[in-house]
């Protein structure tokens, strides 16, 4: 978020608070009995609920009368006839992409979508980890300084609503499994919602565990208690999988082709699909794991979380990067199936897609493997960002501005002609396409865990925010001298790194450890 855009929204009053309150007793009220499947109740004139049941889940998407009663939603725009389809794909470095410089990854569908479309080159997630970024994406508010993982409070207004109540049709593909637990809500304001089940340590089937042994797809010293668990529980989740069709990531492309051949007349529609593939475990079909090594140390090498990063040792890097590699060609095939299907059904003509991430992974950088708060550096923090537009003129637009993923809602509504919606935190990133503005950010600011960090086209610094665990902080990059962030100059620049620590605590707003070189 801009430093000159750091204004958060005021309180409500009283009575506006009291109309949440109403509406979300009602809601919980409609989300109990759907659960139930008792649709007579809903005929039959059920009592008002006690206040109890307004905690409860609500399992439905199709609440239209609710969403044109949520506070705070005017309506006096008139959506521009435009759909959208929003892709995010979970845990995908930038770096990992042809279209963003990569020359080993092969990516050959999303570098073709990439040519057609506009390309922001510095693009900075803002919240982590998975969880609170989707906060900011779904209400355009900032989650600073605490990142806290968190369902959606009773008080966001959420994308999804807004278009509702605009008269959008809306659908959610998720298999990204975190946004179904209990009173998460992310499918709220949605027409339609579909959860592919079983990804990671969802629990989603419960046996046979002694079927399972996680053991034949590791190395012995990777092992450890939990591993185990998470293993078996995956192994589980996967064990009727009999092709390339019942991968995850193939599913929820499929769910999402099947949603849009029957909503596509249904104009306009907005189709958000969350995958959370190419995340943990690593586990790609073999024909794409063999494009980068012919043969691995087993038949199936799972690598996901539970591992400890000091069981790891330096010849097993090889092969996670290339698990991880082949898990985004995989995705990528994947992406490309459904981006086919749009065009086979004459949708590009009338709708925007964006493709998008929450964060990347470390692969080795400094003795981190996995997203490691301790390392903020761009191998976590720089994400990509492509969006095509149906308008030709804007293809093969190369963004050099800074973008945070607090911009992304903010600049959705006024793509679709919704520009009467104002209480979000970011800026419209579309001026920067159309030349209104020059940038919209002097800095960006990302926070995970107990590490908080600035960013600007200059310099990227980091640092502990809260206690006394350095990390590999603090830390500070010379971006035009090293782009990919290598070497730590702070020494060489301690009043750089001053500053910037100086506006990183003005903008958290929280008084963050010292400075220590």
């Amino acid at each position: 978020m801009s430093d000159k855009k750091e204004t958060t929204a005021k309180e409500k009053s009283s009575h506006t608070r009291q109309k949440d309150k109403n509406l979300l007793t009602r809601r919980g009220f409609i989300g109990t009995v759907a659960g139930m499947g008792a649709a007579g109740l809903l005929t039959g004139g059920a009592k008002k609920p006690k206040e109890k049941e307004s905690k409860m889940p609500i399992w439905t998407g199709d609440l239209k009368t609710a969403a044109k009663q949520t506070p705070g939603i005017p309506k006096t725009s008139k959506p521009n006839g435009l759909n959208m389809i929003v892709i995010i794909a979970d845990t995908w470095r930038a770096d990992h992409l042809g279209c963003y410089g990569s020359t080993r990854i092969k990516t050959p569908y999303l570098d073709k979508f990439a040519k057609e479309s506009v390309l922001f080159a510095d693009t900075t997630t803002e919240g982590l980890p998975t969880i609170p970024c989707r906060r900011v994406y779904h209400t355009g508010k900032s989650v600073l300084p605490e990142s806290k993982w968190e369902p959606l409070g009773k008080d966001d207004v959420t994308f999804a609503e807004i278009l509702q109540k605009h008269g959008v049709t809306t659908g959610f593909i998720v298999d990204t499994y975190h946004h179904f637990k209990p009173n998460y809500n992310f499918h709220r304001g949605f027409d339609s919602w579909q959860w592919v089940r079983g990804q990671e340590t969802d629990r989603w089937k419960s046996g046979p565990k002694e079927k399972f042994d996680p053991k034949k797809h590791m190395p012995a010293h990777l092992w450890n208690n939990r591993y185990d668990r998470n293993m078996r529980q995956y192994l589980m989740n996967t064990q009727d999988r009999t092709g390339e069709k019942d991968y995850f990531c193939a599913q929820s492309c499929r769910a999402a082709m099947n949603w849009l051949q029957q909503n596509a007349n249904s104009k306009p529609f907005m189709l958000w699909i969350d995958m959370f593939d190419p995340h943990e475990p690593w586990d790609a079909p073999p024909k794409f794991q063999k494009i980068y090594r012919r043969k691995y140390p087993y038949e199936r090498y799972l690598f996901g979380y539970g591992v400890r990063v000091k069981d790891i040792r330096s010849d097993d890097l090889p092969v996670i990067k290339d698990l991880y590699a082949a898990e985004v060609t995989f995705s990528d095939y994947c992406i490309g199936r459904l981006l086919k299907r749009v065009e086979e059904m004459g949708l590009m003509d009338n709708t925007i897609i964006v493709f998008s991430t929450d964060h990347g992974t470390h692969l080795g950088e400094q003795d981190c493997v996995q997203k490691t708060p301790a390392l903020l550096n761009a191998c976590v923090t720089h994400i990509p960002l492509i969006i095509k537009h149906p308008d030709k003129k804007f293809a093969g637009k190369r963004v050099k501005g800074l973008v945070s993923a607090v911009d992304f809602m903010p600049t959705f509504l006024p793509l679709l002609g919704i520009d009467d919606y104002k209480n979000m935190d970011g800026e419209n990133m579309w001026k920067l396409v159309t030349g209104q503005v020059p940038s919209i950010h002097d800095n960006v600011y990302t926070v995970f865990n107990r590490f908080g960090a600035i960013h600007n086209l200059d310099w990227h610094y980091f640092q502990n925010i809260r206690g006394k665990d350095r990390g590999k902080g603090p830390c500070l990059y010379n971006l035009k001298n090293d782009p990919k962030q290598t070497k730590n100059v702070i020494k060489e620049f301690p009043e750089v790194a001053k500053r910037l620590r100086s506006k990183l605590q003005n903008h958290l707003k929280i008084e963050i450890p010292p400075l220590k070189l």
